[in-house]
C-alpha cells in the first residue's frame, strides 16, 4: 500500500492509503522524498474550480476526488524491463508526478539528478521552474534587454531569477504585496514596484528608457495584462504565463497591441515539444536538466525560495490554509520521510 494526498471533497485534503500500482515495462517506481505544492493549480483543484486543465472545458462538471502534486523528487527503487536510462538507486527529479509515497511514472518523466550538490528539495522545484523558463525562452529575450515580471508568486520569483540569468537588465519585479517585492530583490530583481501606485507606468518607462522589451505576465487576470501592455516598448513581447481561467479581459487591442506591434505569446507549459528541443522551445526534460545545472552552478537559488516543509500527515491543515489564507507561503513542500 502507498499513502497519497487526496482532495476528497471541496476544500478538504486527506492522506489516504491507496493500492500500489503495478509497474509497466517502460515505468519506474520512485520512492518520493520531497514534493512541492503548486499554489495556484492546487488551490483551483481543491476549491472545485471547473476547467482546471487546458484540455477540460470551462463548464466541465466538477468531480471529486481530485489528485495533484506534479513536481517532486525521489529515488528509483524499481524499474521496468524496457527502462534503459535509469538505474535503481538513481536520484531523480520527476514531472507530472503526484503527492504520493511512491510514484510510478514513465521513465521519460524522471530526470536523473547528476550532481550530489543538488538537493532533493531543490530538485522538487525543478518541474515548476520549467514553466517560467519556457515562457522566457519563447520571448527570445536578448542580453541587455529590459524585462518585467508581473506577479511574484512561485512562478514569478523563478521568472525573476531566470530573466537575470538570461541577461535581462534591468529586471523589474511587480506585485502589490511588500513581502513578495522584498523577496524579489533577494532573488535578483533590480527594481520592485507596486502596480497600484499612481505613477507605476511612468516609473517603469523611466527605468527602461521608454518601455519594457519583455514581460512575463503571471497574474492571469485582465487587469494585470492591461497594466503590462501599458508598460511595453514598441515591438515588445509579452509571455502569458499565468493561467487565464477567467474571462475578465477588456484589452484595447488596437491601441495596446496592434499599434505598437506587441507580440502576445501563449506560454502554457503544455505548449512545448514532446521530444526534440529547439531554440526558444525546449522539452520539459531538457528544461529540468537546464535548471538542475543552473542550481548546481549557483546561478539560481532554489533552496532560498522554500518557506516551509511539512510531513504529509499535516496535509489537511496545510491545504486548509491554502484555501483560506491570502498570505499562504510562496513555496511549501512535503517531506515524505516524515510519514
Amino acid at each position: 500500500m502507498d499513502k497519497q494526498i487526496v482532495f476528497v471533497e471541496k476544500n478538504k485534503a486527506e492522506l489516504l492509503e491507496v493500492e500500489s500500482v503495478a509497474l509497466k515495462p517502460n515505468q519506474v517506481r520512485v520512492k518520493t522524498v520531497v514534493s512541492t505544492i503548486s499554489n495556484g493549480t492546487e488551490k483551483a483543484n481543491i476549491t472545485g474550480k471547473p476547467g482546471v486543465s487546458i484540455e477540460s472545458k470551462a463548464d466541465s462538471p466538477v468531480v471529486f476526488p481530485r489528485f495533484s502534486g506534479y513536481s517532486a523528487s525521489g529515488v528509483v527503487v524499481e524499474k521496468g524491463i524496457e527502462v534503459k536510462k535509469l538505474e535503481i538507486g538513481d536520484r531523480v527529479a520527476m514531472y507530472w508526478s503526484k503527492h504520493i509515497s511512491h510514484n510510478v511514472i514513465n521513465e521519460k518523466n524522471a530526470v536523473k539528478i547528476e550532481s550530489d550538490a543538488v538537493s532533493f528539495e531543490e530538485a522538487a522545484l525543478a518541474h515548476i521552474g520549467t514553466f517560467p523558463l519556457a515562457a522566457i525562452r519563447k520571448t527570445r529575450l536578448e542580453i541587455g534587454e529590459s524585462a518585467m515580471v508581473m506577479g511574484l508568486g512561485t512562478l514569478g520569483l523563478l521568472a525573476v531569477q531566470f530573466a537575470r540569468v538570461a541577461g535581462a537588465v534591468p529586471v523589474i519585479a511587480v506585485d502589490p504585496v511588500k513581502e513578495r517585492r522584498e523577496k524579489a530583490l533577494k532573488f535578483g530583481a533590480d527594481y520592485v514596484l507596486d502596480p497600484f501606485a499612481e505613477d507605476f507606468v511612468q516609473r517603469v518607462k523611466e527605468l527602461t528608457s521608454g518601455g519594457v522589451n519583455v514581460a512575463i505576465e503571471v497574474t492571469g487576470n485582465g487587469a494585470g495584462l492591461n497594466e503590462v501592455l501599458d508598460c511595453m516598448a514598441r515591438f515588445g513581447r509579452v509571455a502569458l504565463l499565468g493561467c487565464t481561467r477567467e474571462s475578465d479581459f477588456t484589452v484595447d487591442y488596437y491601441r495596446k497591441v496592434h499599434g505598437p506591434g506587441i507580440t502576445l505569446i501563449g506560454a502554457h507549459t503544455m505548449a512545448r515539444p514532446e521530444n526534440d528541443s529547439h531554440p526558444g522551445c525546449f522539452t520539459t526534460a531538457d528544461d529540468i536538466k537546464a535548471i538542475l545545472k543552473l542550481c548546481e552552478a549557483g546561478r539560481i537559488n532554489l533552496k532560498g525560495m522554500i518557506d516551509e516543509s511539512h510531513s504529509p500527515c499535516e496535509c489537511t491543515e496545510i491545504y486548509n490554509r491554502l484555501v483560506n489564507d491570502r498570505n499562504f507561503p510562496t513555496v511549501v513542500q512535503f517531506e515524505w520521510a516524515r510519514l
